[in-house]
């Protein structure tokens, strides 16, 4: 049965356990091997052959998706390269290491929990193959390691065999297990040999000393201890910006000016997050959200960069140059809550609507109270050109109609007939 990893496991004709993956998909534009050690398989490959050209048509065929399922097996690989119209078996070997080879390995792996913990992650480390090489074991192939086979009857490395090794290297990326099969030991067999060994070496469990002070002892101590002294106060004002004025010319598409203003605006924002993380108000304050880019760019824009930047900034939020105008109005008077209140209708549900009837005919002492077309969360007096809109905190913001657009008129207050009064009045 195929797995979830395309690959299937039995044993081949001389009994020996057997991993067999299916075909992989073109490897267009990308290396064959990104690991060290699926480099040093094709190092290995690469300073063998004779013949550079065959080299060049195996990573054709390989990349063309021509090699069909490999079979990995101790001593050997073997997959079927479609070759034009024809056929070939190809079989690279690798004489597996001994029964005493692969003991010498396991006394060396049982001796560093690092080894054990790199195989069971899928990794091959430096430290791991180079202690094996003193133990006297070669893990990964050296120069005229690889012999080649093919049913093309080349005498060396052909287009089929190098396409196949070239495919190997592809699987070595994904488990190193691979190579550790062809060198003669099935995982299973290995980290089974790796735990008997493991448990053999580190002998009975011993328990460990107990550490630390009697809980009575510690906290008296507590007592004793001086308080922690206060938060350092943040900066007065951010430090400068970097000076990006150098002979060199920009990279293409790269503002120096417009780099050092966005520079400057972090270094403004960490002095002002960092004043209000140490103020002692903060303690318990939810940890506020990123910024949208949307609303970043307003924020930013709000710093008044000069009409460039504020054209790029309009352009990554999507606005016009008069919306980004509007947007950074309302940011002025009350940050990302009133740039919400702009580019959102906010619904009003009926005790907040109750309440604002309520505060209205206060204001006008039942008469004569000014008749709004609601609509949600924005209450409006058309003929005036005036709105109030309704916050999720309660609040109600003043808006003005100007050159046909609704305009933030002031700040939030929580009276609605107050923020009338601000829209009528243009504050």
């Amino acid at each position: 049965m195929w797995g979830e990893t395309g690959e299937s496991g039995g044993q081949g004709a001389d009994g020996s356990e057997e991993r067999t993956f299916a075909a992989l998909p073109p490897a267009h534009g990308r290396g064959f091997a990104t690991s060290w050690w699926g480099q040093s398989w094709l190092r290995a490959l690469e300073e063998t052959a004779l013949d550079l050209g065959q080299l060049k048509a195996g990573r054709r065929l390989a990349r063309a998706g021509a090699v069909g399922a490999v079979s990995v097996r101790p001593g050997r690989i073997t997959a079927v390269v479609q070759d034009r119209a024809s056929a070939y078996r190809a079989d690279v070997v690798w004489e597996p290491l001994s029964a005493e080879d692969w003991d010498r390995f396991v006394d060396m792996a049982v001796e560093r929990a690092a080894h054990i913990a790199a195989l069971l992650d899928r990794e091959m480390p430096p430290h791991l193959v180079e202690d094996a090489a003193q133990a006297g074991v070669d893990l990964l192939p050296g120069i005229g390691d690889l012999e080649p086979s093919c049913t093309c009857e080349a005498w060396d490395h052909c287009g089929h065999t190098a396409a196949l090794s070239y495919q190997m290297a592809r699987l070595l990326d994904q488990d190193p297990f691979v190579l550790l099969l062809m060198r003669g030991r099935p995982e299973r067999a290995l980290l089974d040999s790796l735990q008997i060994r493991g448990a053999r070496h580190s002998g009975p469990a011993q328990a460990a000393p107990a550490e630390g002070v009697p809980a009575s002892e510690a906290y008296a101590l507590g007592a004793l201890l001086p308080p922690l002294p206060p938060p350092p106060q943040p900066p007065e004002y951010a430090g400068e910006g970097p000076n990006l004025d150098t002979e060199a010319a920009p990279a293409p598409g790269v503002d120096p000016g417009l780099l050092t203003f966005l520079a400057g605006r972090a270094a403004e924002e960490a002095r002002h997050r960092l004043a209000r993380a140490v103020a002692p108000e903060h303690a318990g304050t939810p940890v506020e959200a990123e910024p949208a880019l949307t609303e970043d760019a307003v924020r930013l824009a709000a710093a008044r960069p000069g009409p460039e930047a504020a054209g790029r900034l309009a352009e990554a939020s999507g606005r016009s140059r008069e919306a980004l105008e509007l947007a950074v109005r309302a940011w002025e008077f009350g940050g990302a809550p009133a740039l919400r209140v702009l580019e959102e209708d906010e619904p009003l549900d009926a005790k907040a609507a109750a309440r604002a009837r309520a505060a209205l005919d206060a204001a006008w002492e039942g008469s004569g109270r000014p008749a709004f077309r609601a609509a949600r969360g924005r209450w409006t007096l058309p003929d005036e050109g005036v709105q109030v809109r309704y916050a999720p905190d309660g609040r109600w913001w003043p808006y003005r109609k100007e050159r046909g657009r609704w305009s933030p008129a002031g700040p939030p207050v929580l009276d609605p007939a107050q923020a009338l009064a601000l829209a009528r009045a243009g504050e």
